[in-house]
């Protein structure tokens, strides 16, 4: 089966009782970001015994558009921070560069890079032209669901990117195992695609910070609640045998536990400056941190932060003549003194997304049978009412 809606979110993080911090947007998601869309293309077929080349199949790709599908080509203010670089995210060089970002984003896995990069070329030369006569760098990252998926079998095309980019919509978006998530485990159990949102206040104005993350890190005896060893205690996947990031045939199985990685896109409608920015992304690690990690040396963890704001001063067009009186640009910030909620804000929203993920995940057999459970909803209730009490 192979999908591409974005229909509305299940049960979340909230509607269990988990204490999250903040005040969140409408939607709770990173489409609360004006004008910024989501779309998925979740494919998922086959059982039973791995043949490379046919399945099973548990992947897909993630696509976002921060300014949406008119605004492909007006450069937003960005950074990347990688809080541990066993992963990729392309297109990074230029961003660092210029301190921008105006192109689509897309999340699949590891070993989908290139057909997504090529999809997402061919979307933006057939819907914007304009934009890809000058050049199209992509952004692209990935995380590994070779534990569920048939990773080496180039089972993600450019046409899925192509089909995730034609489905990207605001509104509540699904979150779990759709999109580039779809075989993603966090924490031993079974995860994914997240998000959530918070606003912040600055003057009389108020801003919206959302975050998005494909969540495939932690080891399952890191997970915690409210100081409480959720993943430690859960009764869906008491074993060794069944952890996915374990082979019970290694001795060194234990020690590779904390084996995944995230990417986490963080987007804002609030005027920033590049620098800032990157303050941002360094703040998304910490928002994993509060559900557990420690960050292991093989999770590949990289945070995308931008801002939507001031479109048109950080145009990027190509001079045709001599500089003018006329050839300069005003830049309206928050000013750095200023800039802690807005820091608060994506601890909160990164924290809420990678519970809103395993909220949302449910079982999922994939190749080989392997088998990643669902953090049960009736232990995270147990725990919300033990801290209550």
């Amino acid at each position: 089966m192979t999908a591409s809606a974005t229909p509305a979110p299940r049960v979340r993080a909230r509607d269990l009782g988990i204490p999250l911090g903040g005040t969140p947007g409408p939607l709770d998601s990173i489409t609360d970001v004006p004008g910024l869309q989501v779309g998925y293309q979740t494919i998922t077929r086959g059982n039973g015994p791995l043949v490379n080349g046919v399945g099973p199949v548990r992947t897909g790709v993630t696509a976002i558009l921060p300014r949406g599908r008119d605004g492909v080509g007006i450069p937003c203010a960005a950074a990347v921070h990688s809080f541990n670089g066993n992963g990729e995210l392309t297109g990074r060089a230029w961003i660092d560069e210029s301190g921008s970002l105006s192109m689509p984003i897309a999340l699949t896995n590891s070993h989908a890079v290139g057909p997504v990069h090529e999809g997402v070329d061919a979307w933006v030369h057939r819907t914007h032209p304009r934009v890809s006569a000058q050049w199209m760098l992509p952004v692209v990252g990935e995380t590994w669901d070779g534990y569920l998926n048939d990773i080496n079998g180039r089972h993600v095309r450019p046409e899925d990117a192509i089909a995730a980019l034609d489905a990207a919509t605001g509104g509540p978006i699904a979150e779990g195992s759709v999109g580039g998530g779809t075989g993603m485990n966090c924490y031993g159990f079974k995860g994914g695609s997240g998000t959530a949102s918070r606003i912040v206040a600055h003057g009389s104005a108020t801003y919206t910070v959302g975050a998005f993350i494909q969540a495939n890190f932690g080891a399952r005896d890191e997970l915690v609640l409210g100081g409480i060893a959720l993943g430690r205690r859960s009764s869906a996947a008491n074993g060794l045998e069944n952890d996915p990031w374990l082979d019970v045939d290694d001795a060194r199985a234990r020690a590779r536990g904390g084996m995944g990685s995230a990417i986490i896109v963080i987007a804002t409608d609030a005027p920033l400056l590049p620098d800032q920015c990157a303050a941002l992304a360094r703040r998304g690690p910490l928002g994993m941190g509060r559900t557990g990690t420690t960050g292991s040396h093989f999770s590949g963890d990289i945070v995308l932060a931008l801002s939507t704001a001031n479109a048109g001063a950080l145009s990027s067009r190509i001079p045709r003549g001599p500089a003018t009186d006329d050839d300069y640009e005003q830049l309206r910030f928050v000013p750095w003194s200023f800039l802690d909620a807005f820091c608060t804000a994506v601890v909160e929203a990164v924290e809420e997304s990678v519970w809103n993920a395993l909220v949302a995940a449910q079982d999922m057999t994939g190749r080989d049978d392997h088998f990643s459970p669902a953090l049960p909803h009736d232990e995270i209730r147990a725990a919300v009412a033990r801290l209550a009490r």
